[in-house]
């Protein structure tokens, strides 16, 4: 059963739908389309329309008031017109069953929240069997709860394959049993099968940790699209997959790296990314589980993007929700190449805002902060990278003679080295 098929049609168009609330302001709600935009880029879709509506909070029955439901169905109309069908309208929050269903009704297209377009990429870019299945388990438990929507059309009573028409139905529907609960059953089952399996490659993932002997390991976690890929292919000098699209590595990789005398092994994981679906953390554990028994976080954050620090927090809370807060961690903020400012004339008088400041203030105010726990890089560029070699080396060697104190064979490298 398959819901999400953008990557199935490159040329589709799209309109996006936000709300501008108490809790997010005007500004906020512009960098978060900017990055539905980009998801929805990313997913092959084209996006010809923006729609903002500011109200207290989401309308329960149709996320956003009727009319601006019915302006967004008249610019559909127009479009049609035209000749230019629109092909979606994506929404910037998960939609209930009953807002997807009534939306739905009024618009007559395609409509996606921001969930199932996260869901849709993650099942384009799933390479490995662990990534498809994470992917179904976490796709079956955003359908379940919506099932009714799905079905709508082919609620009625039936039994054996005479009843006609529905997913799963040929032998498979009991006397009296509408294609809605044989649905459900259906799936309940799938994702107890994918909730087996997950487990078993868990295991597998758990044994194949415990035969990595005693290296430290070092993790690189981040938002996603902020060059985690690219500094992996750098340090490690292997081939990870890495472009600029959101979500490009899904499949976390392991690597042992060797600074002068000292091994460790070092992962790159799945980005993070604001409003990240509960059920793809839930069906992501396995792969999580890299960053959970790291000993050391390398925190890469994209220092070019307007947005950076809001980013810094979204990735801080993940970790947290995943218990490794309190993990040692650096900050290493890349992409100093694409970073650009405003410099403010001597007699303005206005405050600096963010677009005012130079990168050797950011430089500055954070390295006061943090210490040799940050650091400036360009991956692309390579700048700074044996900087932050140097400082690698360093914090994994402290870590190692914390971990394993009486490991001779490293001892004696170290003081070769």
């Amino acid at each position: 059963m398959k819901e999400f098929v953008i990557s199935e049609a490159k040329s589709e168009t799209a309109v996006l739908v936000g709300l501008t609330t108490k809790n997010q302001d005007e500004a906020k709600t512009k960098e978060y389309l900017d990055e539905l935009e980009f998801l929805a880029d990313t997913a092959g879709a084209v996006t010809v329309k923006r729609f903002t509506q500011k109200v207290a909070g989401p309308n329960s029955v149709t996320y956003i008031g009727t009319g601006k439901l019915e302006e967004i169905r008249q610019f559909i109309k127009d479009k049609e017109d035209e000749g230019n069908e629109v092909g979606m309208v994506i929404f910037d929050d998960e939609l209930s069953a009953k807002q997807l269903r009534n939306i739905e009704k009024c618009l007559q297209v395609k409509i996606l929240d921001r969930t199932s377009l996260i869901l849709d990429i993650f099942a384009m870019r799933a390479q490995t069997a662990e990534a498809k299945t994470q992917v179904e388990l976490a796709q079956h438990r955003y359908m379940l709860p919506r099932l009714q929507r799905l079905w709508t059309h082919l609620e009625r009573q039936g039994g054996g394959s005479g009843s006609g028409g529905g997913k799963g139905s040929v032998g498979l529907r009991g006397p009296g049993e509408t294609q809605l609960e044989m649905d459900r059953r259906i799936i309940l089952q799938r994702i107890t099968l994918l909730k087996q399996r997950l487990l078993e490659i868990d295991k597998q993932k758990t044994t194949q940790r415990k035969n990595r002997g005693r290296l430290i390991r070092v993790a690189l976690v981040g938002y996603t699209n902020v060059g985690k890929s690219t500094l992996m292919n750098l340090l490690s000098k292997s081939e990870v997959f890495a472009e600029n699209k959101l979500f490009a590595t899904l499949d976390t990789t392991v690597r042992k790296m060797v600074i002068d005398n000292l091994p460790f092994l070092l992962a790159d994981t799945v980005g993070f990314i604001r409003k990240l679906p509960t059920d793809l953390v839930d069906s992501f554990k396995s792969t999580l589980d890299e960053v959970r028994e790291a000993d050391l976080l390398l925190h890469v954050v994209d220092i070019s993007h307007p947005d950076f620090e809001e980013q810094i927090k979204v990735v801080d809370k993940t970790l947290q929700e995943l218990g490794c807060a309190d993990k040692p961690s650096m900050i290493v903020f890349n992409k100093i190449d694409a970073y650009t400012w405003v410099d403010k004339e001597p007699d303005d008088l206005t405050p600096i805002t963010k677009e005012n400041i130079s990168l050797d203030e950011l430089r500055k105010t954070w390295m006061a902060k943090m210490g040799d726990c940050c650091i400036f890089i360009s991956a692309r560029e390579k700048e700074n990278i044996d900087e932050l070699r140097d400082i690698l080396y360093m914090k994994v060697r402290e870590l190692h003679v914390q971990k394993y104190p009486y490991n001779d064979f490293l001892y004696d490298n170290f003081e070769q080295g």
